[in-house]
């Protein structure tokens, strides 16, 4: 078998902690702003810590072992 590739999308979106847990960005900050509140968009700038079942998942995708 040939080794697995690392899912360079996942590299450019996620971050592992050290506690196993997954850091992204929110979605919904890229464009058409104008119409959003300024309170939703200043909300939109923290970045979430997943730690359920589906961020898990692609742990393994970015160390190349899955």
């Amino acid at each position: 078998m040939p080794k697995m590739k690392t899912h360079k999308g996942s590299i450019k979106r996620f971050r592992v902690s050290a506690g196993g847990k997954i850091k992204r960005a929110q979605a919904g900050k890229r464009h058409l702003n104008s119409g959003k509140p300024a309170s939703r968009k200043r909300n939109l700038r923290h970045t979430i810590v997943d730690s359920h079942a589906i961020a898990r998942k692609y742990i393994p995708h970015m160390a190349g072992n899955g």
